[in-house]
């Protein structure tokens, strides 16, 4: 059937359709949606004979997933890229061992970053593992490399990454898919003893052999067997002929424009021209043809970088076109084969052509292969790109920018006029560090501007490009002109929308509580990767440091060390607290270090889509199971002082954190509360015009986006300083602002979460048995909705029904 689909949904259903038998992974935007696609088409029955699951992290699922193909399962990984960073001490040895069934990594790279804390890049990690990488283009392209990743991985017995970015992951577009897919039946010999499956020191120098060989027989299939090569392909186009071409250019389902070509152009599928006659695939045009300006430019790109420089040159030529002006003859490879490099279509690609211009996404992979080959085959080629310059350092790219940047790039190579700050003659190099250090500035090469904005520049360089060469032909200042102008440019910034905590969020109680008990204490806040992370934001200015995955944990030992005179405090939330944290933790009970780990429970994954996670009690299939207790692992790690606070309850919050961050040696206090996503809003407080003073501190205490403050309303104590009015589309009712107003003049019904001034509990092992009646509001419903759970309460039941079962069990002492 044909669906639309974001391109995380197509590429499960090509997994699917690929017969995989497992899937697991850890949420972490980009890539999130994928494993929850193939849940959810599983739980309706159209996936069958497939296990899906949510991993305590990246390594455990990608070592859940070696076992798995050891047995000859199919098996699907993923995670965004820092997460491969958590897996990577699996990964590096799984290469060496090999794998049985299909093992296929998909890891989601972030441009930008629009998510991420890093722009690292997974080509890199490839190469650096010695794993091979598929890097697709379009959502389509995606779909199709997934398939042959299994069978690359099965043909060689070695994980494949295929490796999408943002653009990728979140494109939609209309896919053929099946209706119902069924996992490939597993071999009946099932796990097979082998000495090559333990990893001892002579077992690695084999495998390390065997790695190196397979990839040079990799690299010839990238460019020689159709069913990988079609993956790069090469096309030529521009020239006299090109301005009639461009009118007819025409827009793909994805959104990237076709390339088009003059007269003589050539299109030519890798797979295709391997076929004819076995040359090396995409090979160019035969040089002499009757009627073909040869080619002295070329264009190299990979990833969505590949629709993007398509889309520009159609908007080039088309526009060249209308000016009468055309754009010179050039040649197109698209690689979607980054790793290992297939050398042999590059080279056949490179031939004849003086100048290359590459276009990719993160690091400079695609521009240092092409100066390597340029300088190992002794090819008059000279390469430009980040290196050089000639393309953005860092950053998303986008159709406008390269379209000026080619503007630019084809006006220098047609008057010989160096194109980037240093040149020599031969394949470019960053040699001269204090040469580019000096342009870096100039407005030659705005990219590299001291602006804040530079590596986000949208509009591509400015028509002060015009001056640079000689004559009305410019293509560079007609891109300016028309394509970084006019209905394709901003008048003006967009207006700036920093992210901040929802209103209503728990964790706002939490760092308000923090601070508030340290009032006169040198201490120092570390945070971890979540929506906390945002508590950095002013006013609540509650996060000093934030590094990765866990390392609040750690961090904040190594403050405890060297500063003793300060606190030391990690806030952390439940799902990092599985993932990252324990280890950490058992460090410093080990070690006594006097810190206070704050855990942020909100019961769910939140920042990635709310997924479920160890203490939530249910899996991703839908099943039940017997919730990690976090007290409980507290305690056996050690742990000797651990309180419990309902954040929404400023006294309560207060009076734990205070007796934690007292406590000599490490301490925890669990701030329990549930994310505003998985329970109903209470009704919105209201603010007195007759008792707001205008003072303001609402707002600069908290920080909530439901409180906004209007200069014109006047009230008898506010007089003219205006007052503080609520947002009612916004306001969860949590109550934390009626608790901070120092004159009582928000008011309202007391909502889920709110202001129960109890005595903060204390947790004391429970010597009974476990029983499933002591969890409050943690489970999953009946009815497999990852979104919905016993949080929201009944149908019948109100909110306060439901905090009162919570807030009973924390006034017994807190065990879930």
């Amino acid at each position: 059937m044909k669906k639309l689909l974001m391109g995380n949904e197509a590429f499960a259903h090509a997994a699917l359709e690929a017969g995989v038998n497992v899937v697991a992974g850890y949420p972490g935007t980009p890539s999130s949606e994928l494993v929850e696609t193939v849940a959810k088409l599983h739980g309706s029955g159209a996936a069958r004979d497939v296990h899906v699951e949510w991993s305590t992290n990246e390594k455990a699922a990608l070592e859940m997933l070696a076992g798995a193909s050891y047995c000859g399962a199919r098996v699907l990984f993923t995670c965004k890229q820092v997460g491969l960073n958590v897996a990577s001490d699996a990964l590096m040895s799984l290469n060496y061992v090999g794998v049985g069934g299909g093992c296929v990594l998909f890891v989601a790279d972030d441009p930008g970053p629009i998510s991420s804390q890093t722009e690292q890049d997974t080509r890199r990690f490839g190469a650096f593992a010695k794993v091979p990488v598929l890097d697709p283009a379009t959502p389509e392209q995606g779909f199709a490399m997934m398939g042959a990743a299994f069978d690359l991985s099965e043909r060689y017995h070695t994980p494949v990454i295929v490796r999408p970015t943002t653009r990728i992951n979140h494109a939609s577009t209309f896919f053929e898919v099946a209706d119902e897919t069924h996992g490939r039946p597993l071999p009946a010999e099932g796990f097979q003893k082998d000495p090559k499956w333990v990893i001892f020191p002579k077992r690695a120098f084999e495998g390390h052999g065997e790695i190196n060989r397979r990839l040079a027989q990799i690299a010839w299939d990238y460019a020689y067997d159709p069913a990988l090569a079609q993956f790069n392909e090469m096309f030529e186009g521009g020239g006299e002929g090109a301005a009639a071409a461009a009118s007819a250019a025409t827009t793909g389902t994805t959104g990237a424009v076709q390339p088009t070509g003059g007269e003589g152009a050539g299109r030519t599928s890798a797979a295709g021209q391997a076929a004819r006659n076995a040359a090396p695939v995409a090979a160019a045009p035969e040089a002499g043809a009757p009627g073909v300006e040869e080619p002295r430019v070329g264009i190299v790109a990979g990833g969505v970088s590949v629709a993007y420089a398509r889309e520009a040159l159609a908007l080039l030529e088309r526009q060249a076109a209308r000016a009468g002006i055309s754009v010179p003859r050039y040649r197109f490879f698209a690689v979607g084969t980054p790793y290992p490099f297939p050398v042999e279509t590059a080279a056949a690609f490179a031939e004849g052509l003086t100048d290359v211009i590459v276009f990719e996404e993160l690091d400079s992979v695609l521009e240092e292969e092409m100066q390597k080959l340029a300088g190992v085959r002794h090819l008059p080629l000279r390469v430009h790109g980040k290196l050089t310059g000639a393309a953005n350092d860092r950053g998303e790219n986008t159709a406008e920018n390269i379209a000026g940047r080619l503007g630019r790039f084809f006006d220098r190579t047609r008057a010989a006029l160096p194109i980037s700050p240093h040149e020599d003659g031969g394949a470019s190099t960053c040699s001269n560090k204090s040469s580019l250090s000096e342009k870096m500035g100039s407005e030659v090469y705005p990219i590299f501007s001291e602006s804040a904005e530079s590596a986000r520049e949208e509009v591509p360089p400015s028509s002060r490009y015009s001056s640079e060469v000689e004559g009305t032909d410019s293509l560079a200042a007609l891109a300016a002109r028309t394509i970084g102008g006019g209905t394709l440019s901003y008048d003006g910034p967009l207006p700036v929308r920093p992210p901040v905590l929802c209103a209503g969020c728990p964790h706002r109680g939490s760092f308000y509580a923090v601070k508030q008990a340290l009032k006169g204490r040198e201490a120092v806040l570390c945070g971890d990767i979540g929506c906390y992370t945002l508590g950095n934001a002013k006013p609540l200015d509650a996060v000093d440091t934030c590094l990765c995955m866990g390392a609040g944990i750690t961090m904040a030992q190594g403050f405890s060390v060297v500063e003793p005179h300060k606190k030391s405090v990690a806030f952390v939330g439940d799902s990092t607290f599985f993932a990252s944290a324990l280890t950490g933790i058992a460090n410093a009970v080990y070690n006594g270090h006097d810190v206070t780990f704050a855990i942020l429970d909100n019961a769910t994954t939140a920042m990635t889509g709310s997924q479920p996670h160890p203490g939530t009690g249910v899996t991703l299939m839908g099943e039940k199971r017997r919730p990690i207790v976090i007290e409980e692992v507290l305690h056996g790690l050690g742990v000797q002082h651990i309180g419990f606070a309902n954040p929404h309850s400023v006294e309560m919050s207060v009076a734990a954190a205070r007796a934690a961050i007292d406590y000599d040696g490490p301490s925890a206090i669990i701030f329990r509360a549930p994310c505003i996503q998985l329970k109903k809003p209470a009704e919105p407080v209201r603010i007195s015009t007759e008792l707001c003073a205008g003072c303001k501190k609402c707002i600069t205490s908290i920080g909530c986006p439901g409180i906004g403050f209007d200069e014109g309303r006047r009230g008898p104590k506010s007089g003219e300083r205006g007052q503080a009015f609520v947002d009612g589309s916004l306001c969860d009712g949590c109550a934390l602002c009626v608790q901070v107003c120092p004159f009582g003049a928000i008011e309202g019904a007391v909502g889920f979460g709110g202001a129960v001034a109890v005595e903060p509990a204390i947790y004391t092992p429970n010597p009974e048995p476990f029983q499933t009646g002591e969890i409050p509001v943690v489970l999953a419903d009946e009815r497999n909705d990852f979104q919905e759970t016993e949080l929201r309460g009944e149908l019948d039941q109100t909110s306060d029904e439901v905090l009162g079962a919570a807030e009973g069990s924390l006034e017994e002492g807190g065990a879930r």
